[in-house]
């Protein structure tokens, strides 16, 4: 083998040609710095639209984020082109830190775990009063969904004028949610719209709720320039709705109210398989203390929780541990139970 001196040649040091003709890969990534900022509309397919100040761009996520996937309501970096003419693309560079994070899975025993929307301030639980029948055992899925994920719940009542509000707002009404009822005729006059709208005003809102039960004409009503996704039937035979919306897509409220609304398709299940029922208690500031003297790893529905001795005292009230007790069993219990 030959070794070489400290008075080397150049022409006896031998390099190996690069056959593809192209500079060697740096570990090194740009900042991009002067990207610009937006947010994601709506994803489809790899797809991704985004809004860049008053204008919508197509982009794809960048090689460099790895697996890390961007969702409807993510802040994002973008770099290309921004024009937002047609067959032109643009690259996310990079996603923001969340501030919220609305999460679900297909089942309880499904360890994969779905990113609905990120960023949102809000998550409105649409439910018809009737036709389909309501299910508090859903609603209590998505509230705690709400509570792990920093989104703070609103519940809307559709078709009261095929069922009375008044058993569901007993049985929420501990919980503190504000509460809009609505009915068919409010819907289509517009009434309905206004007064969703007064909760929506300056925020984020993901709107979920079960197939047929409105949502997705409430949501047209709230945003008349979109009417793209027609609304669907309800079965007569099975009571469930047909999906009329297949991706979740966020819209801007109508008028200057500055506030925007995330569709989501249709649920007919909400897996709790990632929730921490930790986390839950965090949704009740009132409740909170008194957890200082649970044993470790409490789960606030056992003999020795302090939470019994807390509310006994008279620190907070008993209706408030009995809606706590309900939500965290919730994840033990199916739906339709």
């Amino acid at each position: 083998m030959r070794r070489y001196g400290k008075h080397t040649d150049e022409d006896d040091i031998r390099s190996r040609p690069n056959r593809k003709g192209n500079r060697p890969r740096t570990h090194i990534r740009p900042k991009h710095e002067d990207a610009a900022e937006g947010m994601v509309l709506t994803v489809d397919r790899g797809r991704l639209t985004c809004l860049v100040e008053d204008r919508t761009v197509v982009a794809m996520k960048a090689r460099e984020l790895g697996r890390k996937a961007a969702v409807v309501g993510d802040r994002v970096a973008l770099v290309g082109d921004l024009s937002g003419m047609k067959d032109t693309l643009a690259r996310i560079v990079r996603i923001e830190e969340r501030t919220s994070v609305l999460r679900r899975t297909a089942d309880d025993d499904d360890p994969y775990e779905r990113v609905v929307v990120a960023n949102a301030d809000q998550l409105a639980i649409v439910t018809a009063l009737a036709d389909p029948e309501p299910r508090p055992r859903l609603i209590d899925r998505c509230l705690v969904a709400a509570y792990d994920g920093g989104l703070d719940p609103v519940l809307v009542m559709t078709k009261s004028d095929l069922a009375s509000p008044d058993k569901l707002r007993e049985l929420y009404g501990d919980l503190d949610i504000p509460f809009v009822v609505t009915s068919r005729e409010e819907l289509e006059s517009g009434t309905a719209a206004e007064r969703v709208a007064e909760q929506l005003a300056g925020k984020v809102t993901a709107f979920v709720g079960h197939s047929g039960v409105g949502k997705t004409t409430l949501v047209n009503a709230l945003v008349p320039a979109d009417r793209r996704r027609l609304t669907g039937h309800v079965n007569a035979v099975t009571g469930r709705g047909r999906h009329t919306t297949t991706s979740a897509l966020a819209l801007p409220l109508a008028g200057d109210s500055g506030g925007w609304v995330v569709d989501t398709p249709g649920v007919r299940s909400f897996g709790l398989a990632h929730i921490d029922p930790s986390r839950v208690i965090h949704a009740f500031p009132d409740l909170e203390p008194g957890t200082a003297n649970c044993p470790r790893a409490c789960s606030h529905d056992e003999p020795d929780c302090a939470l019994d001795e807390w509310v006994a005292e008279g620190h907070a009230d008993p209706a408030r541990l009995y809606s706590l007790r309900r939500l965290l069993a919730t994840r033990e219990r199916r739906e339709g139970d």
